[in-house]
């Protein structure tokens, strides 16, 4: 990948869509205008972290059987014992009354897509055919740091399938350096040859 292009992934324009897109919009607009962003951004990931962590929690968000009402009033109890911001919990209280607790994970996800690329961090996902060992992720993300110039946050997962190699995405942009895509690559040439 060229320099050029790496500078172009860190400058690409943050696309925003959807429901979830625009309630993460609005959170981040108001951390920022009550200039509270780097609190609002930590009681985000705290709840990120209860919702992962409680299967009950999470449950409650999506389950159809409460009412909007009552799944605002047992999130209100939730955010008031972790001692979040009032603006987060009056934002979830917001999301609750307009009966979308189900897609708080999703805003959760965009908010913290925006607030990365406000913060101008990059995130690269980073598919292997193996679990990569700590020395190896962090040479991974040395070369793509010196590949974007700055720091790159890598997200892993692991898909046998790739036999061997890895395919790493950053922003809009793919390596895939797979083995299987590779195989593919030279079982299609081999088919224009003969």
């Amino acid at each position: 990948m060229s320099s050029d292009m790496a500078s172009n992934i860190v400058s690409e324009n943050l696309t925003i869509t959807g429901l979830a897109g625009r309630y993460a919009i609005a959170l981040f607009d108001l951390g920022t205008e009550a200039k509270t962003l780097e609190k609002i951004a930590q009681d985000v990931a705290t709840l990120s972290t209860l919702l992962g962590t409680s299967s009950d929690l999470k449950g409650l968000t999506l389950n159809p059987v409460f009412s909007s009402e009552e799944k605002g009033r047992a999130m209100a109890a939730v955010i008031n014992a972790a001692g979040l911001d009032s603006l987060v919990a009056n934002f979830v209280a917001v999301v609750a009354n307009n009966g979308r607790l189900d897609q708080l994970e999703n805003i959760i996800s965009e908010f913290n897509r925006i607030l990365a690329h406000h913060n101008g961090e990059v995130s690269a996902s980073v598919v292997t055919a193996q679990e990569l060992t700590k020395a190896q992720l962090d040479a991974l993300k040395k070369k793509l740091k010196s590949m974007v110039g700055s720091d790159v946050t890598v997200d892993t997962d692991v898909d046998d399938s790739l036999l061997g190699g890895l395919v790493v995405k950053i922003g809009s942009r793919m390596i895939d350096s797979s083995l299987k895509t590779k195989l593919a690559n030279l079982e299609e040439s081999m088919k224009e040859v003969g």
